[in-house]
């Protein structure tokens, strides 16, 4: 991994070997407790023909993880700063989730580099409602247990029973990943995501949007894809079968596939 110092705190990326110049850019951003690493099966996939950026964001992983809230806008900054530090004026942008959300708050701050935008298993607004939810979740992590609180009821969240009962070597991972955040980062993040409200601007996206979800993500379920859909002019939506939360692991090659389809239909 290597460390870039933007927007006052230390990110953590890595580029994929082989990337070379006159390729186009991929820059994958994770969920919340996760890091850069959750994007695995889709590395190999598209290494071989674009250059490919992944990175931890602020409070994940290898980056630093300061105390109190986030933003989105700051998050959406850390992204923006990022990419310029590394030199890349254009990209095709994937997030998942709290990904999903930063790369929405990115491109309306500044469109320019985004070539285009994957958008999965994401929402664009947390109605007050849900607040109380988030709020039992830092609670929760604020115990002794940290973030050992949350792991069980998120795993359940992120995959189908089918999936965790078939593949317990890979959500035995995610486990790891979710249990190894920093509950200063998971809070501070939990904080950007409950004040998520972009739908009434998403019609100012300009680049090619694919919205994908599961259809059994309970998280950000598939009337929070429609909702972004809709509101983004010309926007594509899939609903990928059996996949809860995440996606990109649970169905990986219907998710690559719909990912290439999109990258090769002339925009």
């Amino acid at each position: 991994m290597k460390s870039a110092h933007v927007n006052g705190v230390d990110i953590a990326y890595t580029i994929e070997p082989g990337a070379r110049p006159g390729r186009p850019w991929l820059v994958f951003s994770h969920s919340l407790a996760a890091d850069h690493s959750m994007w695995w099966p889709q590395v190999d996939v598209f290494g071989a023909a674009y250059n490919v950026l992944r990175y931890d964001t602020r409070g994940h992983g290898a980056s630093a993880a300061p105390d109190g809230a986030y933003s989105l806008d700051q998050l959406g900054d850390d992204l923006l700063q990022l990419l310029a530090v590394v030199g890349i004026e254009r990209c095709h942008f994937v997030g998942l989730s709290m990904g999903g959300m930063i790369g929405q708050a990115a491109v309306l701050r500044d469109p320019r580099p985004f070539e285009s935008l994957v958008l999965a298993d994401t929402s664009s607004r947390i109605p007050p409602e849900a607040h109380p939810v988030w709020e039992s979740r830092i609670a929760a992590v604020s115990t002794p247990a940290g973030m050992a609180a949350v792991a069980p009821a998120t795993l359940e969240r992120w995959f189908t029973a089918a999936f965790r009962a078939r593949e317990p070597g890979l959500v035995a991972h995610i486990d790891r990943l979710i249990r190894a955040t920093r509950v200063t980062g998971y809070i501070g993040c939990s904080r950007a995501i409950m004040q998520l409200d972009l739908t009434d601007r998403l019609h100012r996206i300009e680049c090619p949007v694919l919205v994908l979800v599961g259809d059994q993500d309970a998280g950000t379920p598939p009337a929070m894809a429609e909702a972004i859909a809709r509101a983004i002019p010309g926007a594509g939506l899939e609903v990928i079968p059996h996949a809860a939360h995440l996606s990109n692991i649970e169905q990986a090659e219907r998710f690559n596939a719909l990912m290439q389809r999109f990258y090769s239909t002339p925009s």
